[in-house]
């Protein structure tokens, strides 16, 4: 693979990564009730939605044999949902360690 190719990938995983923090934080302020713009919750959703198609159309562009193409979607959308997942673990502790707090539990 060339070095373009890879900066390409790599940069679509970073736009990914950042894109599903931002679109995860509106959506949690909302069912909070949390006023969210709605500029930044449709961009927030473009941007993923984007970043998305971009790997889409690299891997079908892509001189790659079937299962690496694969390979690649596979651990994007892996890649997207840890990084989901590890804000929502993050902000959940940190409410949990605030409540103990609160509670008298050091």
């Amino acid at each position: 693979m060339l070095l373009n190719e890879k900066g390409y990938y790599f940069t679509v995983l970073m736009h990914g990564l950042f894109a599903v923090i931002s679109v995860r934080r509106p959506v949690r302020d909302r069912l909070e009730g949390i006023p969210v713009t709605d500029i930044y919750y449709g961009l927030s959703w473009f941007s993923t939605i984007l970043a998305i198609l971009l790997l889409i159309v690299g891997l079908w562009n892509a001189e790659l044999l079937p299962s690496e193409k694969g390979f690649y979607a596979f651990s994007f959308l892996l890649a997207l949902f840890g990084a989901i997942a590890v804000q929502k673990n993050t902000r959940d502790n940190q409410a949990i360690i605030e409540l103990k707090k609160m509670l008298g539990f050091s």
